[in-house]
């Protein structure tokens, strides 16, 4: 829908795809030792359960926008680490190509390509979401964008 974002997915235990990959960084970037496997299986279903109980969210296992809302780290250039993989594999996600070689790379570091990446979503973005900044931060509406899949197709 022009002039909104869409809504968080919804994901639960049994799923894979996107955006299980980034789901995985992020709670990796809460302290949680899981595989970035992409399949949303045992390990990563308690994983979320602890992550939801730490937050005194309900333990439902189930990724919602509430959960989302909890789960997501604010970055910008210069930040490190799971929570930057999460924005750099949001970025392969769109690529397309297979390739992990291609576009941005998932490597940690918020460099230069990995601003100009969040830019260049933001300002396309911004065009049907004028509250869209155009900041190279990657905070709520950002990533709400980026997990939501908008523009990956």
């Amino acid at each position: 829908m022009p002039g909104t974002l869409s809504p968080w997915p919804v994901v639960t235990n049994g799923l894979n795809g996107h955006p299980i990959k980034t789901l995985q960084y992020l709670l990796r970037a809460h302290g949680h030792n899981i595989a970035i496997d992409g399949d949303f299986g045992p390990q990563t279903n308690g994983a979320v359960k602890a992550f939801q109980t730490s937050r005194s969210l309900a333990a439902t296992g189930t990724v919602d926008a509430q959960t989302w809302g909890a789960l997501i780290v604010q970055v910008q250039q210069g930040s490190h680490g799971d929570a930057v993989r999460g924005v750099q594999e949001e970025f392969q996600f769109r690529n397309g190509s297979g390739n992990p070689n291609q576009g941005v790379k998932v490597d940690g570091d918020f460099g230069p390509q990995t601003d100009a990446g969040v830019r260049a979503f933001q300002q396309a973005l911004s065009l049907d979401i004028p509250s869209m900044a155009v900041d190279g931060i990657v905070g709520p509406m950002t990533w709400q964008g980026l997990v939501s899949g908008m523009l990956s197709g």
